[in-house]
This record gives structure tokens, sequence and C-alpha cells, in this order.
């Protein structure tokens, strides 16, 4: 036997041992819960036998087997618990054979290679990962599912091995190409192997659904017999919280041996080229992380979702390549036919994939609607850029306004004139009938200029202004409830709110009020100086000066917000020849 083939059978050996271990705690339990039935039948026997009687033997008797009947009851309770309770399900987008015959065609022939089962199905996931899962709990099937298939000799119905579904980031189909996908999914689709096992997919079952009946029991009870459920459910949780800490070990060692195997059962597909495609797997992590973080986030915060966010890593990465050394000539491969020419509508998956990004990682809703709408990359920096901006800079002045900050306008009564005009005609928000506040620049830095600025005032107004705008939002239904489509890809995650993953930490105050007073400067920019907003694949909203990028506003802003020292930021608007002293457009 070859090096591999070793390797290969003592990790498969190594899974199937762990497995047993697992099936052996499964069946202790069992055996646990049937001891008090034995004890019972047994002084049952022996005293319908003659062989004890008198004394306090039938109060024993009656005791036990009263015990034993509880502790069936509850142990029945367990087991229906265990069986019922819906693992968790990954949030993904199906992808049919007939959107992807080619992708189908290529995985299956990877899976004849390799001699192992072909997966039973692909998805797509919003992540740069790929994964085999396991897709035949009952909660999982359609009403026609081959895992209920009925029997050929019979009517009966039995459980049929099922291979798990395979599910790949959709990054990867954007910035891979064909034969870089093809070495990155030759592990996993070998993993198909393990899974067909028959006692590492009953040991897979038993972990699975000690886990998922764990999760139903920490969720709150609905309606209003919730108190009387607490009980039961918390004994529940207890038990399967019991059973999987001693199946945490068993159950790691389990996997491991499956992927070591998996790895071994792989090493003669593409070995070579899957070293330069991990190469590719973090790069492409890397600018999936820059694109939700930086470009991605500050949309769907003003309520619209980028439709082409696989697209769009292409674009930051080749921008990546072309400002890090270390990724010079990664841009090379794109020559060749990418992985999304494997689908028959690229685009059609892609907006999918962007909008399930949208739901986990920030919780839109799963419709568009008037405060929830795709945006066009072409469009992203005029819809959101400059909108950003806009919403910031009132939201500036409003907190302004409600601190009492009016300042008179500047010069004699012509100057006054003049300042009310600019109010109407750029929408000025909380000017009073006797002070007039103009909508500049000015007025924000004479504010937070000196050792006396209101930085900290203006701080606490912004974040508390923030909160109740995010407080009055319309909330979306939790994922699971009858408004929300048997078809949606977080049914499976019950009620738990969204953002299931969120990217960032709450905003602090210091951060919010650098975020504003930098968007008022840009709208000024606009207005005053010729600029335009822009989108920067790496970094998001950007200010363009004369088709250049400028990156360097957030050290003088910094030092305006944070030490009340104007001064750079002055030298920098100077530069740049923006008027603080005009009226800024805020709408």
């Amino acid at each position: 036997m070859s090096g591999t083939g070793t390797g290969e059978e003592l990790g498969a050996q190594a899974a199937r041992a762990r497995a047993l271990a697992l099936l052996r705690i499964r069946s202790r339990a069992t055996a646990v819960a049937l001891l008090p039935a034995a004890v019972a039948v047994v002084l049952l026997v022996a005293a319908a036998q003659g062989r004890i009687g008198g004394g306090g033997w039938g109060a024993v008797r009656w005791a036990v087997t009263a015990c034993a009947a509880v502790v069936l009851l509850g142990a029945a309770a367990v087991s229906v618990a265990i069986a019922r309770a819906r693992p968790a399900v990954s949030p993904t987008v199906p992808l049919t054979e007939q959107a992807a015959p080619d992708l189908y065609r290529l995985v299956r022939d990877l899976a004849d290679r390799l001699d192992v089962p072909a997966p039973s199905a692909i998805a797509l996931t919003p992540d740069c990962d790929s994964w085999l899962e396991d897709r035949t709990h009952r909660s999982a099937q359609p009403a026609e599912s081959p895992a209920t298939r009925p029997a050929a000799s019979g009517g009966r119905r039995h459980r049929a091995p099922v291979a798990p579904v395979l599910v790949i980031g959709s990054p990867f189909l954007w910035w891979m190409r064909v034969a870089e996908l093809r070495a990155v999914l030759a592990p996993v689709v070998a993993g198909t192997g393990s899974a067909a096992h028959p006692d590492i997919a009953a040991a897979r079952r038993f972990v699975r659904g000690l886990d998922g009946a764990v999760a139903d029991a920490a969720a709150p009870a609905p309606g209003r017999l919730a108190g009387l459920r607490r009980l039961p459910r918390g004994v529940v949780g207890w038990i399967a919280r019991l059973l999987l800490r001693s199946c945490r070990g068993h159950a790691a060692a389990m996997e491991r041996g499956v992927a070591a195997a998996a790895s071994e059962c792989a090493q003669a597909v593409d070995y070579g080229l899957r070293i330069a495609a991990q190469e590719q797997v973090g790069l492409a992590y890397a600018g999936w992380d820059r694109l939700l973080t930086r470009v991605a986030l500050p949309a769907w915060r003003m309520g619209r979702w980028p439709s082409r966010l696989d697209a769009g890593v292409v674009s930051a990465l080749t921008e990546l390549s072309r400002r890090d050394r270390l990724a010079e000539g990664f841009t090379s491969r794109l020559g060749e036919r990418p992985a999304c020419d494997l689908l028959e509508e690229p685009g059609a998956a892609d907006e999918a994939a962007s909008l399930l990004a949208a739901r986990l990682f920030h919780g839109g809703p799963a419709e568009t609607g008037p405060d929830w709408s795709p945006v066009d990359w072409q469009q992203y920096p005029e819809e959101v850029v400059d909108r950003k901006w806009r919403t910031e800079a009132a939201r500036l002045l409003r907190v302004l306004d409600a601190m009492g900050v009016h300042p008179a306008p500047p010069g004699g009564p012509d100057e006054a004139v003049e300042g009310a005009g600019a109010v109407r005609a750029f929408g000025a928000h909380g000017a009073d009938a006797v002070g007039v506040a103009v909508p500049t620049l000015a007025r924000v830095v004479e504010q937070l200029t000196g050792p006396d600025g209101r930085g900290e005032e203006l701080a606490a107004g912004i974040s508390a202004a923030v909160a109740r705008e995010e407080a009055a939002a319309p909330q979306q239904p939790p994922a699971g409830s009858p408004a929300v489509s048997d078809e949606d890809a977080l049914d499976f995650w019950g009620p738990d709110p969204l953002p299931l993953f969120p990217l960032q930490p709450p905003r602090t105050g210091s951060e919010l009020l650098a975020d504003h007073v930098a968007a008022m400067v840009c709208c000024a920019a606009v207005d005053t100086a010729g600029a335009a907003p822009g989108l920067d694949w790496l970094d998001g909203p950007a200010l363009l000066v004369d088709g250049e990028r400028r990156a360097d506003l957030g050290s003088p802003v910094l030092s305006l917000v944070e030490d009340g020292d104007a001064g750079p930021l002055r030298c920098w608007l100077a530069s740049v020849g923006v008027r603080t002293d005009k009226p800024v457009r805020l709408v």
C-alpha cells in the first residue's frame, strides 16, 4: 500500500473509532434510562415467583416501578425532543443543476476521480469558505425527498443514504479560475466518502440532534403557557448539554480524522495547483473582508444593498494587487476562464448572494422596498456616497440646532438676507426666525475649535440621534415567522435576531462625530471646490479632487475633533480650495 493510501486509511480508521465512541455514549445513555425499568422488572418477577415478599419489599417494588415509569417517560420525551430538534443549517443560496450544469459536471467528474459519492446538491454562501453540510434531517427535506424514498419491496419507507450538500463560497467563483476552483474543492468533495460511512453518519446525526435540542431549549417558549413549558424544556436542555459535553472531544477527533482522510484522498488530484490556489483563498478572504466592511456596510446603513458584491471582489483584489507588492502577478490569471462562467446566469447568482450577505452581516429585509433597494456600482458614488455625506451633515447641523447653537449671520443686513436665502435654497434644518443658522462648514469648525470646544457634547448628541433613528426604523420580522417565505434561507435559524454575524461593533461617539465632520467637509468640497464623490474598492467612499482620490482627510479631522486644533484642517481646506463660509447643500 502506498504512503498516501496508508495515511488515508489511518485517518478513516481514526474517524470510525471516534464515531463508535460517540455511539457508545448514546448506548450508555439509553442503558442508564432503562436501568430503573430493568430493576423494576426483576423485582416484579421475583415477587410473582414468591422469592421476595412481606416486610418492606412491597413498598420498594412499587417505588422502583414508579421511578422507572417516570424515567422512561422522561427518556422518551428527551429522545423525541432530540429527534425533532432542527439542527443548524447554514444560510445559503441554492444552486440547481439547471442553473449551473457545468459546475455540477465539474464536481461529479471530481468525485469520480476521487472514487467517492458526488454531493447531492450545490449551494452558495456569501463567505470565503467551502464545506459539506448534511441536510438529511426531516426539517431540511422537501415533501418528496430522496431521504424518504419508498423501498423497492413493499410500501414501507426508509432512510436512504443521501450525500451531503456542497457549499461553495461565492467569492471563489468570481475570483478563482476554473482549474483553481477544482483544486480547492478536491479535499472538500473527498469528504463525501467518510460521510457515506454508516457509523460516521449516525454519530453526526446524534451530535447534531443534541446541538439542536440545546438550541431549542434556550429559545424562548411562545404562547401563553410559556411558563409551564420552561421547566420541561430546561430539563431537556440540561440533559442534552450533559451529553454534548461528553461528546465534544470524540466529535472533534472524528472530524479531524475525516479531514485527514479527505486530504490524503485528494493528494493525487491537482496537488501542485492546490498550493497556488490556497494563496488565492487567502487573497480572496482579504478582499472580501475589505469589500464588506469598507464598501458594502456604508451602503447597507443607507438602505441600499450593492447587488454585485462578488463582481466587486474582482475589482477590489485587482486594486489590492496594484497597491501591494506581495500580490503582484495575481492579476495575470484574469485572462483565464473564471469559475463564474460555470453558471448559466452569474448575475442572478451574484444578486442572490449579495442580498443574503446584507441580511447576515447587517440585518436587512428579505425583499427590496422603498427603504431597501439594490444599487449598481456605477450608481454607488451618487446614490450612496453623496447621500451618506448629505445625511450625516444634516444630522450634525440638527444636533447643533438642538444644542441652541444659532450664530447670527456675519456682516450687515445684506449678508443676513443672503443667509436667509441660502437657508431656503439649501434646506438647512432647524433655523429659527430670529437668527438664521446657515449650513456652513465654518459653523461646525467654530464649535469644535479651542479648549472650550463642544466636541463631547456634539458626540453625545450625534450618538443619541443615531440611536433614535435606528430605534425608529421599521423592524423586520424574524426568520421563520409567518411573514417570511418558507423558502427563506434564514428559516432554519429560527427567531434569532438579525444580523446573525455583525461586521463591526457599535461606533463610539467620537468615531461618529469624526465621520460626521468629515462628511460635512466632503459636502463643502463638492459644493465649493468642484470635488466629486467616488468609490475606492478597498476603502469605500472617497473624495475625488481633480479626478484623484484624497485620502489625507482623516488626520486633520481627528486633530479638530479630539484636540480642538483646526490648523491642520484649515491647511487641508486651503490646498483643496474649499470655502468654509459658503452654504452647503444638505439634500
